[in-house]
C-alpha cells in the first residue's frame, strides 16, 4: 500500500523544473515587454552639461547613470540631499566619472527652484539637456509651499519655472534639448479651468492625470515659442514602471497586492532601467536633433489626446502658470 502511494507523490525534480520554467518565462516576458535598450553605439555625451530632476532614484537615477557612463557632466537636482549623495557616490564609483553633482532642488518650493538656478548659473555657463523627470502620483490632498495642489505643483508648476529660468542658457548652448516626462495618464486628464488647483474638490487620480496633461500642453506651447532657436522640447511616456512614484497608492503597498497581484503583473511592468531608455534616446540621439513638440513612447512618436491638442487650453495654462509661478517678477 505504501509503495503505491509513493508513486503518486510528484517528483521534486519535476516540480523544480516547472517552477524554473515559470520563472524563466516571467523574466523573458519582462524583457520583451520592457523593450530594447538604447544602443546609440558611438553616441557620446562627453562635455555635455545635463540636468536631471528627481535623479536619486528610479528612472532618474538610471538616466543619470547612463549619461555619466557616456561622459556627461550631470547635475542631479533633488529634494533629498542625503539620498542624492548616496546615489551620486554609487554612480561615480561605477562610471569613474567625477563630474556628477548633487544640488538641492525641491520642486514643491518655487524659492528652492530659484535657489537651484542661482547656484547652477554660478557654476555653469551652458546647458545642453534639461530632463524634467521628477514627479509625484496620487498624493494625499496636500499643498506645496506656495499653495499649489501637490501633483500640479511638483509635476508641472515647479518644472515650468525651472525650465523658463534656464532658457537663456539652453539658447546659448544650441542645439539643446528639453525632455518632459509625462504619462499615458494624460489621455484621461482634463484641465479644470474652474478648479485648476483642486481647492473645491480633490480626487488624487484626476489631479495626477491633469498634471500629466499639463506636461504635454506645456511641451507643445513651449515648442511653439522656441521655434527657430535651436532648442527642442519633447514629452515622453516611459511606460508602466515600478518605481517609488506608486508609494501613495495604498493598495499596491498592501500585503494583498504583494501576494495576489504583484507576482502576476510583475512581468508586464518595466523596471527603472527599461523605463529610462526612451528618455536617454531623446536626450542624445542625433536622429531627433530637430524634432520638437512631439510625444514619444518606446522610441516612437505617438498621438496625444484631443485635449492635449487644444491650443486655447495650452495658451490659457501657460498664462496661468506664468502668473502663479511669478515668472516675470
Amino acid at each position: 500500500m505504501f509503495k503505491n502511494i509513493s508513486r503518486k507523490i510528484p517528483n521534486p525534480l519535476y516540480i523544480g523544473s516547472a517552477v524554473a520554467g515559470v520563472i524563466g518565462f516571467a523574466y523573458l516576458t519582462k524583457e520583451l515587454v520592457g523593450g530594447q535598450r538604447y544602443q546609440g553605439k558611438g553616441v557620446t555625451a562627453k562635455d555635455k552639461v545635463i540636468i536631471v530632476t528627481g535623479a536619486n532614484t528610479g528612472i532618474g537615477k538610471e538616466i543619470t547613470w547612463e549619461l555619466a557612463r557616456r561622459g556627461a557632466k550631470v547635475y542631479m537636482a533633488c529634494r533629498d540631499m542625503k539620498r542624492c549623495e548616496k546615489a551620486r557616490e554609487e554612480i561615480v564609483l561605477d562610471t569613474k566619472n567625477k563630474y556628477v553633482y548633487c544640488r538641492k532642488c525641491d520642486l514643491a518650493s518655487l524659492q528652492s527652484v530659484r535657489d537651484f538656478i542661482k547656484i547652477f548659473k554660478s557654476e555653469q555657463k551652458r546647458l545642453d539637456v534639461l530632463i524634467n523627470n521628477a514627479g509625484v502620483m496620487n498624493t494625499p490632498n496636500t499643498k506645496t509651499k506656495d499653495g499649489f495642489e501637490m501633483q500640479l505643483g511638483v509635476n508641472h508648476m515647479g518644472h515650468f519655472l525651472l525650465t523658463n529660468l534656464l532658457l537663456d542658457l539652453l539658447k546659448e548652448s544650441t542645439p539643446s534639448r528639453i525632455i518632459n516626462v509625462s504619462s499615458v495618464a494624460h489621455k484621461r486628464g482634463k484641465i479644470n479651468k474652474d478648479d485648476l488647483n483642486s481647492d473645491k474638490n480633490y480626487n488624487a487620480s484626476d489631479a495626477y492625470a491633469q498634471s500629466k496633461l499639463a506636461n504635454v500642453l506645456f511641451t507643445k506651447e513651449l515648442a511653439n515659442k522656441l521655434q527657430g532657436t535651436g532648442v527642442t522640447v519633447n514629452s515622453v511616456h516611459p511606460g508602466l514602471v515600478d518605481t517609488e512614484i506608486i508609494r501613495h497608492m495604498s493598495f499596491y503597498s498592501s500585503w494583498m497586492a504583494t501576494v495576489l497581484v504583484k507576482p502576476f503583473v510583475w512581468p508586464f511592468i518595466k523596471n527603472p532601467k527599461q523605463g529610462a531608455q526612451t528618455i536617454i534616446y531623446l536626450a542624445l540621439d542625433e536622429s531627433i536633433e530637430k524634432v520638437t513638440g512631439k510625444y514619444f513612447c518606446d522610441y516612437e512618436e505617438v498621438d496625444v489626446s484631443e485635449e492635449a491638442k487644444d491650443e486655447n487650453i495650452s495658451k490659457w495654462l501657460w498664462a496661468v502658470s506664468e502668473k502663479w509661478t511669478r515668472l516675470n517678477i
